[in-house]
């Protein structure tokens, strides 16, 4: 498994854990940072994306459940909702990766830790922020 997607894997941990412990997830990316024997080689691209999420998460959050048909943010298993808010945090604000690998690294996610019609549903979701990423406000 490639760097970077480690950092996603590792980030999307850290997501999942804090809103299943109801921490912010900059508390527990400085907790798990503090309690790890090692650093990540791409420890920092991990930091960029949890710190990135936290910031805009309302944003993201509100975006997801817009486009989202026929989803709640409430009704989507909390991995995929996580996976969600991972990519579109990649595909909308970081501009050094590219769309298409913002969108291809959440679908393996999801297909690697989810349920068989998630890949399916991040696909559909992110590709539908990705058509519209000229028009949204960001």
């Amino acid at each position: 498994m490639a760097a970077r997607s480690k950092a996603r894997r590792r980030a999307l941990e850290i997501l999942y854990e804090a809103e299943v412990r109801g921490d912010s997830p900059i508390e527990v990316l400085d907790r798990r940072t503090r309690d790890s024997e090692q650093r990540l080689a791409e420890q920092d691209f991990v930091e960029r994306l949890v710190e990135g999420v936290a910031s805009r998460r309302e944003r993201i959050d509100e975006l997801i459940a817009t486009y989202a048909v026929g989803w709640t943010l409430d009704r989507m298993p909390m991995v995929d909702r996580n996976i969600l808010r991972l990519g579109a945090f990649e595909l909308l604000w970081s501009d050094d990766v590219p769309d298409g690998v913002a969108v291809s690294e959440a679908v393996a996610l999801a297909t690697e830790l989810s349920t068989d019609e998630s890949p399916r549903f991040v696909n559909g979701l992110l590709s539908r922020l990705l058509e519209l990423k000229p028009s949204l406000s960001l």
